[in-house]
């Protein structure tokens, strides 16, 4: 099985680039060793710089990768990693009255690195009125502004109880271009997921707790073979404390998979995580049950 996540600080002054504001630095230690040589930044007007982290803005992001045959823009950085680290943004107007806002998020790699920023685009209307099942766009954002990946969730049933019509996100990378699926199984008390390939080809199973409890733990989701035999990553929702679980939707997710995983999938499970988060950890208005198989 994938690793735990152990608590540690991460270093100040992350924040978002184009006006995303701050917030307080994450609880997540990574895997020791995990950077790579031969990382080249190119800022406007700056000579490439090796092995030296690009800052924005105040906010420290991973180097950038050199392009590579057969992989999407922007998807690079994914080649580098095994381990991924999702913090969602608190939203103050979300807090004071309730009012739906657009989900943004922070992904960082285990040194506390950014590597993307991610903001949901839906309209007040969607957002308020369909809840957490809304459709929905995520759009993930590399250092400098290009949107790399899409994530393009329908409006489908969040009941079990209609196998007719479950859950899919389609991820795109770069935009327009299917890389991947993540398809909803009909289980009467288990989250189950397929990953498929952009040719809709079963590639990786999701399987989650009987109970989706976020009291006082994680919650892992496994990533495991097609036989479910061997595991081949996690998705793991960090418990963030009493009063942010209790007065806030703004959840921590932490995501491993194999170094040599194809870059394609590790952009499937990234957005097969978004698509858990909305399932069963997000909150609207005064709906403050967070917990549940199928909200």
């Amino acid at each position: 099985p994938g690793p735990g996540f152990s608590n540690a600080a991460y270093p100040p002054g992350n924040q978002f680039p184009y006006g995303y504001s701050q917030h307080t630095p994450g609880t997540y230690q990574g895997v020791a060793g995990m950077g790579s040589p031969g990382f080249q930044v190119q800022a406007m007007g700056v000579p490439p710089i090796q092995n030296q982290p690009a800052t924005m803005g105040g906010a420290m992001w991973m180097p950038v990768p050199a392009p590579l045959p057969n992989c999407p823009p922007g998807l690079e950085y994914l080649t580098q990693i095994d381990q991924i680290l999702i913090h969602q943004q608190i939203e103050l107007l979300e807090i004071l009255t309730g009012f739906e806002t657009n989900n943004r998020y922070e992904i960082k790699n285990t040194l506390g690195q950014m590597v993307y920023c991610a903001a949901e685009d839906t309209d007040v209307c969607t957002r308020n009125c369909c809840g957490p099942s809304r459709p929905f766009t995520i759009r993930i954002l590399d250092n400098l502004g290009h949107e790399v990946i899409t994530l393009q969730r329908p409006l489908r049933c969040s009941s079990c109880c209609c196998p007719c019509c479950l859950q899919e996100l389609e991820v795109q990378a770069p935009p327009g271009t299917p890389v991947g699926y993540v398809v909803q199984n009909w289980h009467p008390c288990l989250p189950k997921f397929t990953i498929q390939d952009e040719k809709r080809m079963d590639v990786l199973k999701i399987t989650g707790p009987c109970v989706v409890c976020s009291c006082f733990q994680d919650i892992h989701f496994e990533v495991k073979s097609m036989d479910e035999t061997s595991t081949v990553g996690r998705i793991s929702k960090q418990w963030t404390g009493l009063v942010k679980e209790a007065f806030t939707d703004a959840d921590n997710f932490g995501i491993t998979f194999p170094i040599d995983l194809d870059v394609k999938m590790k952009a499937v499970m990234l957005g097969a995580c978004f698509l858990i988060d909305f399932m069963f950890f997000e909150q609207t208005g005064k709906n403050q049950q967070r917990a549940g198989v199928w909200q």
